[in-house]
């Protein structure tokens, strides 16, 4: 005990101790938090569906008529027709022959992960890769090569130089720190040079990226791809699935263990889901206004000398370096009332501490006016 309170201080010190604020309002541009309404930048809910009218009603429909619980496992009595209805229409959407639900991005990827590798495989992962992907590999009891975030060239020199194991490629679609794309097409190339089975995380891709908003991957021959998307991020929803070829799907709802040894997602959250879905699709205006804003956004970055990454995603991070100045920076924006988290190691690299500013098609461009003016302001 007195060793771990000797590591918090540690932490402390450093400053890299975690804290959580308390908001008791639903997700929204404008949320209360820690009693406070605040403007927030920080959230996930892209297209601003998480507390839509319409998918809140459809929720609370199937709650009364299905109740809030499934009972049990997919494989016992937890698959719900709601569920399947899902699955299929995720396929569609996708391009892709099946689906399979899971409960969170977290559990698909250590599922799909080491489903398709094992001991006498090497996974390649870039080094910015989502820490699920990281700890899907190392459950695998395989071996783990890392390679320069988007370095291509390093990809295939490790793959060349690989064994004749079972190679396996891992990577985010949109990767969520710094808001930049995975190289889909080099990455699809190298895996069919090599053999190797190719799985992109695009949790923050799928509904956002795209002309349809299936993601980095839109376009391109999904069945050679296995896909995980969420459906807490654009979707507003909580939950995830992966996508790919029957034969791929069927084995991950054999071997998956988080999908195996789990109880299934409630039918409403399902029906939610189905509603959000046919909103992403019709909807292509939430989609048009984020990438306006986004535009917006960095032009104004620019002429103010703000420090923007490349990123043409609404993921948009300020990279200030040390964990003190990026949580000064934080503070400075919260006492304008807007809400900007500071990122620090372990999730960043060091020396790479940052505010993460993320966009949702609910922002206007006042809002973006009144963060450019607290960002100068705390710059």
């Amino acid at each position: 005990m007195d060793d771990l309170a000797k590591a918090l201080d540690k932490l402390q010190a450093k400053h890299l101790l975690r804290t959580r604020s308390t908001r008791s309002s639903a997700q929204q541009i404008e949320p209360v938090i820690d009693g406070r309404k605040v403007l927030s930048f920080c959230s996930n809910d892209y297209l601003g569906l998480a507390n839509h009218p319409g998918i809140i009603e459809r929720y609370v429909q199937a709650a009364r008529e299905h109740g809030v619980g499934s009972g049990a496992s997919h494989l016992i009595t937890g698959h719900h027709r709601s569920h399947q209805a899902l699955e299929e229409e995720l396929a569609e959407f996708m391009g892709c022959e099946r689906a399979l639900l899971f409960s969170t991005g977290y559990m698909a990827n250590l599922g799909v992960v080491s489903a398709l590798a094992g001991r006498a495989s090497t996974v390649f992962e870039d080094r910015l890769n989502h820490a699920s992907l990281i700890d899907a590999a190392m459950l695998t009891r395989g071996r783990l090569e890392r390679y320069g975030h988007l370095d291509m060239d390093e990809l295939q020199h490790k793959l060349t130089a690989a064994s004749e194991r079972s190679r396996l490629i891992a990577s985010d679609g949109v990767f969520s720190m710094d808001g930049t794309v995975t190289p889909v097409d080099a990455l699809q190339e190298l895996a069919s040079t090599h053999d190797a089975w190719l799985v992109i995380d695009d949790a923050h891709g799928i509904g956002v990226v795209g002309e349809h908003g299936k993601g980095c991957t839109e376009g391109r021959l999904a069945h050679d791809i296995v896909v995980v998307g969420t459906l807490g991020k654009a979707f507003g929803l909580f939950g995830a699935f992966a996508t790919g070829s029957r034969d791929v799907i069927e084995w991950c709802l054999q071997r998956a263990r988080s999908y195996v040894y789990t109880t299934a997602l409630p039918p409403s959250l399902a029906e939610a889901a189905r509603a959000a879905l046919q909103l992403v699709r019709e909807e292509s205006w939430r989609r048009e206004k984020l990438r306006a804003l986004i535009t917006y956004f960095r032009t104004c970055a620019d002429q103010t000398g703000l420090p923007v990454t490349p990123s043409e995603t609404p993921i948009q991070p300020l990279i200030l370096g040390s964990p003190l100045t990026a949580l000064k920076a934080s503070r400075s924006l919260l006492d304008e009332g807007i809400l900007v988290p500071a990122i620090r190691p372990p999730t960043v690299a060091r020396h790479q501490a940052r505010l993460r500013v993320t966009f949702s098609a609910a922002h206007t461009e006042t809002h973006v006016d009144r963060l450019i003016e607290a960002l100068v302001k705390a710059a």
